[in-house]
């Protein structure tokens, strides 16, 4: 009976060693740790995935801003401003800004010099036009002056408001149109200047013309005074019978 006893508690505690074993062995420590660590990965490529779609989503927005138009547009200011000195320039009075015309009129009234035969009338009334036509380029010049300093009032508030818009550009395209208008602005200044020296130059051109011409008339009439005959000789006079 002791032995079967002693049978019986051995048999009980090699299963309950046996099912303390099979308990043990259901918890892998090694699988539990590689699965921790798989799952520690997961979650780093997650957020590394969502670190990436923040990005691109940051991008497209600054995308989306680079792409914005610039709201605010001088064009047509400064084209109004360009074409109020253009408006002068074809209302020039006298010789035209036109080469065959020019040329025509600069042949007929600004001679180098005058036939022997030429009338003293017709002399005159060509000085007269000569004189018209450099009044009238005088004018011009005057003209293009006092528009351009009108401009430049219009030129600063275009100007401030460029660099405004430039400064508060919200992406690229704003900033590159708002350069591009400036751009612009200089480029109608520069023009500007071009005209206003034209007119000046143009001016001088002709006044240069009319003392040419001028001299042309003058040795004519000076040789129609003098005349082809035997010129005057002084002589003796003698007064009282003496």
């Amino acid at each position: 009976m002791k032995n079967v006893l002693l049978t019986m508690i051995a048999v009980a505690f090699m299963g309950a060693a046996s099912a303390a074993h099979a308990q043990w062995a259901v918890f892998d420590v090694g699988n539990f740790s590689q699965n921790l660590l798989t799952a520690a990965r997961t979650l780093q490529t997650v957020q590394n995935q969502v670190a990436q779609l923040q990005n691109e989503a940051t991008m497209l927005s600054n995308e989306g801003r680079n792409l914005e138009n610039l709201n605010f547009n001088s064009l047509s200011q400064i084209l109004n401003l360009l074409n109020a000195t253009n408006r002068l320039l074809s209302q020039t009075q006298g010789i035209p800004f036109n080469v065959s015309q020019t040329n025509t009129q600069f042949t007929r009234y600004y001679p180098q010099s005058y036939s022997p035969t030429t009338n003293a009338s017709q002399m005159a009334a060509d000085a007269q036009m000569r004189l018209s036509y450099s009044s009238s380029a005088l004018q011009t010049s005057l003209q293009l002056q006092a528009q351009a300093v009108q401009n430049t009032a219009g030129d600063q508030s275009t100007l401030s408001s460029l660099v405004t818009q430039s400064q508060s550009a919200a992406g690229a395209l704003q900033a590159s149109q708002a350069t591009n208008q400036l751009l612009a602005l200089s480029t109608r200044q520069s023009m500007q200047e071009q005209q206003l020296r034209l007119t000046q130059d143009r001016a001088m051109a002709l006044e240069a013309a009319r003392a040419v011409a001028a001299e042309a008339r003058a040795a004519v009439v000076r040789a129609q005074f003098i005349g082809s005959g035997t010129q005057y000789t002084p002589q003796p006079v003698s007064f009282y019978g003496n």
